[in-house]
């Protein structure tokens, strides 16, 4: 059986109002010393919570860890997201830098190639070191 007290309390879904409490605590030392002395003495003094404070208390807490658990994991996705997204950046950044690389390679090797032919040219041609003999 619940006591009168518990039947008259409404639960706290998170709106309390400024200086208002719904545990009743604040409201017994509120009634002034005269108030905590008589529950202290005629042994009424309440040790721990009322099962529905107790659920209560676990259905919110419960509730707070569903949506902590849920933002979690929308980070989650949207740090994955972005890691993609970065992944498919430098993927086509590398592929660029590498067909620049091997087109340099190429010209690099051409360059080489017409300088090989060039000095070996002016070699055959029977000039002359100080180069006069043209």
């Amino acid at each position: 059986m619940e006591s009168d007290e518990e039947i008259g309390r409404v639960p706290d879904f998170g709106f309390e109002l400024a200086g208002a409490s719904t545990s009743g605590r604040k409201a017994a030392s509120a009634a002034g010393p005269e108030r905590a002395q008589s529950t202290a003495q005629s042994g009424q003094r309440r040790r721990g919570r009322s099962p529905a404070d107790k659920e209560h208390k676990r259905l919110k807490r419960l509730l707070r860890n569903r949506v902590s658990a849920q933002q979690a994991r929308e980070r989650k996705k949207a740090y994955l997201n972005d890691l993609e997204a970065k992944v498919k950046d430098l993927e086509a950044r590398n592929s660029e830098l590498e067909e620049r690389m091997s087109t340099l390679q190429n010209e690099n090797n051409m360059l080489r190639q017409i300088l090989k032919n060039t000095t070996v040219g002016r070699r055959g041609s029977g000039s002359t070191v100080s180069g006069e003999g043209m």
